[in-house]
């Protein structure tokens, strides 16, 4: 299981360019005017995660198969998106279609570069972007509840539920508040989530720095980071010039100059790990000779269903999973020793599978 994180913002603020990076590719086109990205570019990833990397030179497997997720290059948003202007319609569209959004915002100055509102304020930027998705939220509101009306009259139950949703949400939204401000309860979440309102994706803000700003930051970055805390947002700083350049370099000459930047990573594994925590997911692996393999799961999730996660029949005939924590496989190097140890649990139906779990299901045909 992946995820897909659709990389917004307003145009020529570096969403192609961060991209290009993440992706490896240049599928995305990169250019200094508006609406160079027409389509939603689609680039699938692999997780950087050094713990699979490790479990697969202890086991001696042939082939490392790392987790995956989706990154969707959605076009520039202007102001009055939510009446069709600009390519508002198509951007409405695409977004509803992922899980989380990666809103990118210029943080660096840059003569060279225009921005679309004259000027650099990434808070009124992300500020133009919310207000946008607030009003066609608004908007579909609006017209789901007319919809609503005479399912209401009869009684129907599914109704009765998505017009409670429906009218909390929309006095969020007349407050000012995004509908991921509205508080769900749990037996309320799937018909919450059937709803594809726009305000309630997870937002991560992305501040796009100049290359000397990239290890610290600067005084936008600070005022994007007060913005996120306010909302109880993520975000992260990266600069999307030099994550380009390191994806077209070697691993080696790439922790060179991330070295020589004062980086101790890419800003891909930042990015990455920002954007698990604000889904609440969760990486286990399964460890053997043929291959070491990372998977990805929600955080909450049960042994069954993880088994799912693999093959359908392993959830459907699941009987037991035999774990080792990551920490523990390591340290006493590899599965046989954990197991002499008595570091490898027998778990049933009702685990909770632990980030870092590596795992063995046994199911029935």
């Amino acid at each position: 299981m992946g995820f897909r994180m659709g990389i917004v913002g307003l145009p020529n603020v570096g969403k192609s360019t961060l991209f290009n990076a993440l992706t490896r590719t240049a599928a995305a086109q990169a250019a200094n005017f508006p609406f160079c990205t027409i389509e939603p570019n689609v680039g699938e990833v692999a997780v950087p995660d050094a713990r699979l990397d490790t479990l697969a030179g202890i086991a001696g497997s042939r082939q490392i198969i790392p987790a995956r997720m989706t990154f969707v290059d959605i076009a520039g948003l202007v102001r009055g998106a939510s009446k069709g202007e600009g390519l508002g319609n198509q951007f409405l569209a695409n977004i509803r279609e992922v899980d989380a959004i990666a809103h990118v915002l210029r943080c660096f100055e840059d003569d060279d570069v225009t921005h679309v509102e004259g000027r650099i304020d990434p808070v009124a930027d992300a500020e133009t972007i919310e207000t946008e998705l607030m009003l066609a939220d608004l908007d579909s509101i609006e017209r789901r509840l007319a919809n609503l009306s005479r399912k209401l009259r009869g009684g129907d139950a599914e109704a009765l539920v998505q017009d409670r949703l429906l009218r909390a949400a929309l006095a969020a939204l007349e407050d000012g508040r995004p509908a991921r401000s509205v508080t769900i309860a749990e037996e309320d979440a799937k018909a919450w989530a059937m709803l594809q309102l726009l305000t309630a994706k997870p937002v991560l803000y992305v501040c796009n720095v100049e290359e000397s700003s990239a290890a610290t930051g600067n005084s936008q970055t600070a005022r994007v980071a007060e913005m996120a805390v306010q909302q109880g947002a993520g975000h992260v700083v990266i600069s999307a010039r030099i994550e380009e350049e390191i994806s077209q370099l070697d691993p080696e000459d790439a922790e060179l100059f991330l070295s020589e930047l004062g980086l101790e990573e890419a800003g891909l594994s930042r990015l990455i790990r920002a954007g698990y925590d604000l889904l609440g997911l969760r990486t286990f692996f399964t460890v053997g000779p043929k291959e070491a393999r990372a998977w990805t799961i929600r955080a909450g999730t049960r042994a069954p269903q993880a088994a799912g996660v693999i093959h359908g029949d392993f959830e459907r005939g699941f009987i037991r999973a035999e774990t080792i924590a990551c920490d523990d496989y390591v340290t006493l190097g590899g599965e046989a020793p954990a197991r002499e140890a008595g570091r490898l649990r027998i778990e049933g139906k009702g685990y909770e599978v632990a980030d870092g779990d590596v795992l063995h299901f046994l199911f029935n045909a």
